[in-house]
């Protein structure tokens, strides 16, 4: 009776992460229906808002890796709890912004702002869920954002138009205060396994979280410089889009702000068919690595597609299968490294990985506007497309040698 009751807790825990990643993700889109047109009010033009976006990602890029190993070492209720008290902090600085060095300075909270760009709650996901079932479980953390995204661009919208940039900051504030409450009541001190707490705890306590050789020993386990190294070089081409989306739905679709926001809806509603009815069955029937090239195969077509596209019709057709091709490799990619590492570790390996995505979010601001405004928006797509063909080969020349020495 005992293990079925351990397992109930276990699963509610998890649901309630899922909730409060759902609601963090809400806030997250909150904010976008806010700051862009704050930053314009302020006299922001494109290039200051780039530097904007880009404060943001340095920060998140210092941030990630001392983050989870703060999560490996506190456990998962301190490390959600600084991250929801931050984003409360957040709102508040965003709501007196009333000259463009305030709009700098409310960025600050976001190098604790990971409760699922990273580590807490995928650290939670990938500590109560079996080696088998956890890119699934990781999946679902998908499921969430898609939902977020659409609840967070709807919400925000509207209390933007109504009630202003103001209300929807302190809106977003209380809401994730609300956040705050639901991790205190639910999320245990810490969800590493009890022989991996004893064998860590003491050795843990001594180390620093500003530990760099801490972080980077990770790298030496088996597998997993390889896997990273894959995550970087296929993951930047696909990145530099995402984050000159805002810049191609304003210049190249040329999009109404509404038109915009049915836009992002239409992403939500991709990511969650995605991530809740495709992505969950194929990791229980393919290998990760099967799955991996099916990804990067996938991104390689849609590069293609991307370069070609003229209109917002077009773009619409690519965004099932450029969501399938982005879920699938993040989820799989996350869950081959988390494995690579023992249970101790997987915030820290979390943060590592939430370190990427802010490396893309760095670097893809300046990459993808001199390819854009040199190049025009199909240099973006035909490079997707190279890389990814590039990286398919050298993976699947790999994988076939592999089952060859197998079979001999």
């Amino acid at each position: 009776r005992d293990p079925f009751r351990k397992q109930r807790k276990r699963t509610t825990i998890i649901r309630v992460v899922y909730v409060i990643a759902a609601l963090d993700v809400t806030w997250m889109f909150l904010q976008f229906s806010v700051t862009p047109y704050l930053a314009k009010k302020l006299g922001f033009d494109t290039l200051w808002f780039g530097y904007l976006q880009t404060t943001v990602g340095v920060i998140q890029l210092l941030g990630g890796p001392i983050f989870g190993r703060f999560a490996d070492i506190f456990g998962a209720r301190a490390a959600l709890s600084l991250a929801c008290s931050s984003t409360v902090v957040f709102f508040l600085l965003l709501a007196i912004a009333e000259n463009p060095a305030m709009l700098f300075i409310h960025k600050l909270p976001t190098v604790f702002m990971h409760v699922i760009t990273g580590e807490p709650s995928q650290m939670v996901v990938a500590d109560l869920s079996a080696p088998e079932k956890r890119a699934e479980a990781l999946s679902k953390l998908g499921l969430c954002f898609g939902i977020g995204m659409i609840t967070g661009s709807t919400l925000g919208g509207h209390l933007n138009t109504r009630f202003g940039e103001t209300f929807t900051a302190y809106f977003g504030a209380v809401g994730s205060a609300f956040s705050l409450l639901l991790v205190f009541k639910f999320i245990p001190k810490t969800t590493k396994s009890q022989a991996s707490r004893t064998n860590k705890d003491s050795e843990n306590k001594k180390k620093s979280i500003f530990n760099v050789g801490e972080i980077t020993r990770l790298l030496r386990f088996p597998g997993v410089k390889r896997t990273f190294l894959v995550k970087i070089v296929a993951g930047l081409p696909s990145g530099i889009f995402q984050v000159m989306f805002s810049v191609i739905a304003l210049d190249f679709f040329k999009l109404r702000p509404e038109q915009n926001g049915y836009l992002m809806a239409y992403f939500g509603v991709a990511s969650m068919v995605v991530q809740g009815g495709v992505v969950g069955r194929l990791t229980a029937r393919y290998s990760d690595n099967s799955l991996l090239l099916l990804a990067i195969g996938v991104s390689s077509l849609v590069g293609l597609a991307q370069a070609y596209m003229q209109d917002v019709f077009q773009f619409c057709l690519i965004v099932f299968p450029m969501t399938f091709s982005l879920s699938v490799f993040n989820v799989i990619t996350d869950s081959m490294l988390t494995k690579s590492v023992p249970s101790s570790d997987t915030g820290t390996m979390m943060g590592l990985c939430a370190s990427v995505q802010s490396l893309l979010r760095t670097v893809g601001p300046t990459v993808g506007g001199f390819l854009y405004v040199h190049y025009g928006i199909s240099s973006i797509g035909l490079i997707q497309c190279v890389v990814n063909v590039a990286v398919f080969g050298h993976l699947l020349q790999r994988h076939l040698r592999r089952t060859a020495e197998h079979q001999q």
